[in-house]
């Protein structure tokens, strides 16, 4: 799967990628402020027409499939109309999440499968829905519904990745299997702890000491100890357990058994946190991270961490440096681009234009003209040893007929 902007870019790389995979799956779905910052995914819903040129030119000059995965607008008919855009301009399986590019994190809400239904009817390409998937049933009760040909799930696989199998697993036996993986195929360490905060949330949030082990642990084999010390605590646990105790906190299962995590809505999230309802309540980790002063219970936990290392440190917004936005994208400039560009944006027009950039360090202009310089100067070479070598053979043949004559 690639995010991509560039008709041009996204193929050159899709070309590097399709001996090794079965499709190249173009992202229409990542609402995220990266991909809004980037240009990419859901933020390029709107812009049918560059859409249209790159699943064209993917179709043209690939031998495998191109398939895109988008998000819904509010709007079923405007969703309908993107979905038969896509598969005429190539698109051969299309994924559809049913939330918008504004339902993420607290607001996420219900994913509507009336949408992908709807697109489902609409195409005559295979259809995959995504949303609202927590378990094996929701899975059939989805492809029931929506009558899709397959069915994709994120939070929901990464909680318990038995999903598909209708298994509900210990957790720590899930990380075993994991962290067995890990080992023969090695990823960086801030993945795997990316994967176990996910596969025990709900045991870290009784057992936080654990959690804050696995934030600091610097190996793999640290790893590995973390979970062999979580097993043994939720083993306790079961020893201790009293005949008809029930889950707390309104879970299906107790806290080591791998099970969906419901993302509690905006108002759920300030009853968490002991507020009222008022707007500081649900205003959310971004806007507290924008707080004007350091207070730190109004900062973020990372925030936190950056000013126990630096007291002086401040996140008063008034404080930080403005930086003049590129043209193209929004990211900051160079100061002394000569296209107002940051420098990806830079390196892409300067490329095609053949331009130059000092603010960017980039000599496309410069190179060509050095490189016409030194064909033309090859040419003159090859030119004057020709010549030469036309004298010597002239030369040659005046000798010989010279000793013939005597």
């Amino acid at each position: 799967q690639f995010c991509a902007n560039d008709p041009e870019v996204f193929v050159q790389a899709a070309l590097l990628a399709q001996d090794y995979c079965d499709a190249i799956d173009l992202n229409l779905g990542c609402p995220q402020m990266i991909a809004k910052r980037g240009h990419y995914g859901a933020f390029l819903q709107e812009e049918w027409d560059l859409l249209q040129r790159m699943i064209l030119l993917a179709n043209e000059k690939l031998s495998v499939p191109i398939t895109c995965k988008i998000r819904v607008f509010p709007d079923i008919d405007k969703t309908v109309k993107y979905a038969q855009m896509l598969e005429k301009a190539g698109c051969q399986l299309l994924t559809v999440h049913g939330r918008t590019k504004e339902q993420k994190g607290p607001l996420a809400g219900v994913a509507s499968w009336e949408h992908i239904q709807a697109v489902r009817k609409a195409v005559n390409i295979p259809v995959f829905a995504n949303g609202n998937i927590q378990c094996l049933r929701d899975v059939e009760e989805c492809i029931r519904k929506t009558g899709v040909h397959g069915v994709m799930s994120a939070e929901g696989n990464l909680h318990n990745p038995a999903l598909f199998e209708g298994r509900n697993p210990l957790v720590w036996e899930m990380a075993e299997e994991y962290l067995e993986i890990v080992r023969k195929y090695p990823c960086p360490l801030s993945y795997v702890r990316a994967h176990l905060f996910k596969l025990w949330h709900h045991t870290l949030q009784v057992h936080q000491q654990l959690r804050e082990e696995l934030a600091k642990v610097k190996t793999l084999e640290g790893i590995v100890d973390v979970n062999r010390e979580l097993k043994l605590r939720c083993q306790e646990e079961i020893a201790n357990q009293k005949e008809g105790e029930k889950p707390k906190e309104g879970l299906p299962f107790f806290h080591w058994i791998c099970q969906p995590y419901i993302r509690p809505g905006p108002k759920e999230r300030c009853r968490e946190n002991g507020d009222s309802g008022t707007e500081k309540g649900v205003r959310g980790k971004r806007a507290l991270e924008e707080e004007e002063d350091g207070n730190s219970e109004l900062l973020s936990k990372n925030k936190q961490k950056k000013k126990l290392r630096n007291p002086n440190k401040s996140f008063d917004p008034s404080l930080k440096p403005k930086y003049a936005k590129c043209d193209q994208c929004g990211n900051p400039k160079g100061n002394k681009c000569v296209f107002n560009m940051c420098r990806g944006c830079c390196k892409k027009r300067a490329f095609k234009e053949t331009a130059d950039c000092p603010g960017h360090g980039l000599l496309f202009k410069t190179k060509y003209e050095k490189s016409l310089s030194w064909q033309h100067s090859q040419r003159g070479i090859q030119t004057a040893e020709i010549s030469q070598r036309g004298d010597a053979e002239v030369g040659e043949t005046a000798v010989l007929k010279e000793a013939g004559d005597s």
